[in-house]
This record gives C-alpha cells, structure tokens and sequence, in this order.
C-alpha cells in the first residue's frame, strides 16, 4: 500500500468547504519553515511534535468519507504547516488516492526548489492552492523569512506543465495592500496560464491566541484587521481575476 510512509500530522477537518473544490478531507500536516508574521497556525511550525500516522491509516481515514467528497465534486486537500516538507510520503499518499480516483490538492507555499521529488508530488497532485506571501522580494523577506523567488519560480513552473492552481494571498494592511504592488501581483498572475481562481483573504488575528498560548508575542499586535473597504479595494485593483 503506502510503501511503509508515515505522514506527521497536526489535525485532520473531515468537511473541508473553503480548501478546494467540492467537500474536502483536509489534512494540516506538522511543521513549516516559514515565520508569516499573520500567521494563523503558529502551533504548526515545529517539525518534530504531532502526531505520526501510517499512510495506509490516513487513506483509511479519507475512504469513510468518499460517499459525500466525490459526489459534491470534492477530494482531498494537504495543508500545513508546510506540505512540500514531507513530499516523499505524500507521494505515497498520493499514490494512493489515485487508485480510488480521489482528486488531490496542496494548499502551499511553493518556496521549495523543484528538486525531481517535487517534480513527481506535483505529477500526482490535481490542484495547488498557492499562497503567494508577498510579489515584491525584500518585503517577501520581510513579512515570512524568506525572499519570494522560489514561490515565483513555482508558480512559473506549474503553469508551465499545464497545473491547475488557484492564488492565495493574504491582505493584510500596510504589507500586502500597497496599490503599486497589488499591480505587480495582477500582472504576474495574468502570465500564469493555469490560474482558476484568485482570492485575497482579508488579515484577521483570531489566530493570536495560538502565539499567546505558546507564550510567544504576536508580531502584528499593532496591525489592524482588514476591512470589507480593503477587499472591495484590493478587488477592484485585481478586477478580471477575482
């Protein structure tokens, strides 16, 4: 079956609406190497707690749900934490999946080198959810750790390939809603090929309590949440994509 892989996992949400198509098993797998200030999931990060759970437990899992995934158009989504952090079992997983005609999807950064076990996850994979963190490179870096090249070039990639994606980004006032670079955001989005869907999700902090608990200080205590006026903003901005 699943090739003796474990998956390390954080939770598992059984009715999926907003990670996909359709009714979604959705899996948040453990660990992330990005630091997202807005981060809603802060309990993900580290690699090594969670719990391990065998491949072939997980597909069992996902079949007692396929009477309402498949019919509603639905399958399954891996999110995170970082998904392209355990590529090897998901391939398995995957691998898996295929057999029961259970569509896949990966809610990711994309800031991984397209090394050929990213290559073959992305073969087996039906859908990205790519979760662009910021267009412009210095305040990519800024905002998560990490300059946005790697995200650029797989994004590039996908298209390339014929990939279905949908972009993710998240608006978050005075990072992500400057007007000029909401325009590089919609340009780079209208070179991409394979782009279904496009969606700003406003900044809120009812993630804040997750750093509280861990003892941890929220680094955007003094940013206000985005407002239905910075969407209908940001959407008007990116109109004909969203």
């Amino acid at each position: 079956m699943g090739e003796n892989q474990s998956l390390r996992v954080h939770s598992f949400e059984s009715f999926g609406t907003v990670d996909g198509p359709g009714i979604r098993y959705v899996i948040f797998l453990q660990g992330c190497h990005l630091r997202c200030k807005y981060c809603q999931n802060r309990d993900t990060w580290e690699e090594n707690v969670g719990q391990i759970v065998p491949v072939d437990d997980i597909v069992q899992k996902i079949l007692k749900y396929q009477s309402y995934i498949k019919p509603s158009g639905g399958g399954v989504t891996v999110s995170g934490g970082e998904p392209l952090l355990q590529a090897k079992s998901l391939i398995a997983l995957f691998k898996e999946l295929k057999k029961y005609g259970i569509h896949t999807a990966i809610d990711t950064s994309g800031m991984f080198g397209l090394t050929n076990t990213v290559k073959e996850l992305i073969d087996l994979t039906d859908l990205f959810l790519l979760d662009i963190k910021h267009i412009v490179p210095s305040k990519s870096k800024e905002l998560v750790g990490f300059s946005n090249e790697l995200e650029i070039q797989f994004a590039e990639y996908l298209s390339s390939i014929g990939k279905p994606m949908w972009i993710r980004q998240v608006l978050v006032p005075g990072y992500t809603d400057d007007e000029e670079d909401l325009i590089k955001l919609k340009n780079f989005i209208s070179s991409l090929k394979t782009v279904q869907k496009v969606e700003i999700l406003p900044y809120h902090d009812l993630g804040k309590f997750k750093w509280e608990n861990m003892g941890v200080k929220y680094p955007l205590d003094d940013t206000r949440t985005a407002t239905q006026e910075d969407f209908e903003r940001a959407k008007k901005i990116l109109r004909d994509l969203i």
